[in-house]
């Protein structure tokens, strides 16, 4: 039976592992911070004769990218054009727009480029083109995009059709773009053109390596691997870290007494689980560009997260244990089964440390995710090493072994007191959530955790050892279905576009559209306003969006004599209070206080009639 609950509450820790690979879903994700097109001051070409093109990059507000050189030192990496040409045709340097001072990521400043800028080239097309023929130029923007919190490599793909004529046509739509640009100086082949024999295949020459960094790499190599050591060693003492830091300290006291290859055992699965967890990260943030950290923009990852902290606090609080083991993650410890436990809390610990930016990481993190995938795979290897190396160096180290305090009645109190710190985390997370999703997702995460520490509590109370299988049965399944409640409760939905903010200007200037509009007088202490809040579905959503309705939240949860005052003149003086504005009617429509997604359609439908 204890095997049986080592295996429920394995498969339940790792239920949360599939989010890690989602993407951000499309609803939340913010604008990329930076985008990209190709054009060219000619809409047809002649064969043999050299005209510009320049890729227009634009910035969001905040970020920026650097330019073709920087200056020696600084941790930011050369923006570069990667072209990749049919046989016969080359490019040309042409002078880029003079760079400007900005504020990096950690409050210094560089050189470099945002807003809207244009990178120009010139290419000359081989003589033996025929006219009448198009062409397909391709070529990828390599680039490091930075604003003052973050950085993170992107290569944007990108292409341009160009026709072939006896005679060129210039593009009257991109002269803008190349007026502003110096005139061509004396042509010299461009340092990320490939060879004509190399032309037709994916551009990796031009890639940074690792063993042979370039010589505008943002530091030297030696000194950045210190740094990503020290980075990764100093997490250890983290925030986000460190309840995980408290389950270790558990466990390793546990081992104390232990046979020395045992020991020697767990320090290498936990190592095993750091490490791993390394990769896997940074192979998603390679393939999907996304920034370190940058997975807990995902909405259903935040909430595994919050989920997986919430079942490890209560366990280490003891209202419900798996087995007979002191410390509920990683099971009994001097087992060989033990090992998984010692596996995920190194997995554990590297998920969680990835929102710290420890001091000596930051500038690390700039050289490792600027580098290629193996490269960058070695290179945040040593920063996991560094995570690892504390509970490593016990490991292998019987003296220091020795210095613990021997294990006794006391872990108990220490794991149940680690318990609020894990607690803790999953607060903060919860808070980190909520700049994800609406209001009432906020609401339903708090609720959803709290039903998922119930359906835990009925297996603390019925599914003990001790109990009659029959009870431990029901207990079981009722445990399950109420967790599944809870998790259904909570699961996070991503921030729509639907409400707009009340006030007496904003209605008035969509009454004078002529637009129908739909208020909501509510209230975050109103119990049946909360409630009403779950009939907004997607297909009602649709409906609004179908019928041309502007939907206004009136929030009365802090004193507004507006709202109060907009709520008398409708004869009401509480909330909730749902209404439908006609155009060309004085008078609204009420709805009943208690919404339905029937009733709210009824209202809807009466938007199509037109005005009597």
């Amino acid at each position: 039976m204890v095997t049986s609950k080592k295996n429920l509450f394995s498969v339940l820790a790792l239920l949360w592992l599939p989010l890690a690979m989602l993407p951000v879903p499309a609803q939340a994700q913010a604008p990329k911070p930076v985008s990209a097109s190709l054009i060219s001051d000619k809409s047809t070409i002649v064969p043999g004769e050299a005209f510009k093109v320049a890729v227009e990059v634009k910035h969001q507000d905040g970020w920026h990218i650097y330019g073709k050189t920087i200056e020696p030192g600084a941790a930011a990496k050369p923006t570069r054009l990667l072209w990749k040409l049919p046989e016969g045709w080359s490019t040309e340097d042409l002078p880029w727009p003079a760079t400007h001072e900005l504020v990096t990521t950690g409050g210094s400043t560089s050189q470099g480029y945002e807003g809207t800028v244009y990178l120009p080239t010139q290419i000359v097309p081989p003589a033996t083109l025929k006219p009448g023929e198009k062409v397909t130029l391709e070529m990828t923007l390599d680039a490091l995009v930075c604003n003052p919190q973050t950085c993170m490599p992107v290569k944007l793909p990108l292409s341009l059709d160009l026709a072939i004529g006896e005679t060129s046509v210039v593009n009257v739509d991109a002269a803008k773009a190349f007026s502003s640009q110096a005139p061509v100086q004396e042509a010299k082949a461009s340092a990320e053109q490939l060879p004509a024999t190399q032309t037709t295949t994916t551009v990796e020459a031009e890639n940074e390596s690792l063993v042979q960094p370039s010589a505008e790499a943002p530091m030297p190599l030696a000194k950045a691997i210190w740094f990503a050591f020290l980075g990764g060693l100093i997490l250890n003492i983290m925030p986000c870290v460190f309840p995980v830091l408290g389950i270790k300290i558990t466990s390793i006291v546990k081992q104390s007494g232990d046979d020395k290859r045992k020991v020697l055992m767990h320090g290498l699965a936990y190592t095993a689980g750091v490490l791993s967890s390394f990769w896997v990260l940074v192979a998603i943030l390679q393939m999907f560009d996304i920034s370190w950290g940058g997975q807990f923009q995902s909405p259903l990852f935040t909430f595994g997260v919050v989920l997986l902290f919430t079942v490890f606090g209560l366990n280490m609080a003891g209202l419900f244990e798996i087995g007979t083991s002191a410390v509920g993650v990683g099971g009994d410890l001097t087992r060989q089964s033990g090992l998984r436990g010692s596996f995920f809390s190194g997995l554990l610990a590297t998920l969680v440390s990835t929102p710290c930016s420890a001091p000596f990481l930051a500038p690390a993190l700039l050289y490792g995710l600027a580098l290629d995938l193996f490269p960058s795979l070695l290179f945040f290897s040593v920063i996991g090493f560094g995570l690892a190396f504390p509970f490593l160096l016990l490991s292998i180290s019987p003296p220091l072994m020795k210095l613990l305090p021997k294990p006794g009645a006391w872990m108990e109190s220490f794991k149940q007191g680690m318990s609020f710190l894990m607690l803790g985390a999953a607060a903060y997370f919860a808070w980190s959530l909520q700049g994800l999703v609406d209001d009432a997702a906020q609401r339903d995460v708090l609720i959803g955790m709290v039903v998922v520490a119930f359906a835990l509590w009925i297996y603390g109370r019925w599914c003990v050892i001790y109990k009659p299988t029959k009870t431990r049965v029901k207990g079981g399944v009722i445990a399950l279905v109420v967790l599944v409640l809870g998790i259904w409760w909570g699961w996070p939905h991503p921030k729509q576009a639907f409400w707009e903010e009340w006030s007496p200007e904003s209605f008035q200037a969509v009454r004078d559209e002529g637009k129908p509009v739909y208020i909501d007088f509510t209230a975050r202490w109103c119990l049946t306003c909360q409630a009403n809040k779950r009939v907004y579905n997607a297909e009602l959503k649709k409906e609004f969006k179908d019928r041309d309705v502007v939907a206004l939240k009136a929030d009365w949860t802090n004193e507004d004599p507006r709202i109060t005052e907009a709520l008398a003149k409708l004869g009401r003086a509480a909330v909730p209070v749902n209404v439908l504005y006609l155009p060309g009617q004085d008078e609204p429509v009420f709805l009943p206080e208690i919404l339905t997604e029937d009733n709210v359609k009824a209202a809807l439908i009466k938007a199509d009639k037109p005005a009597s």
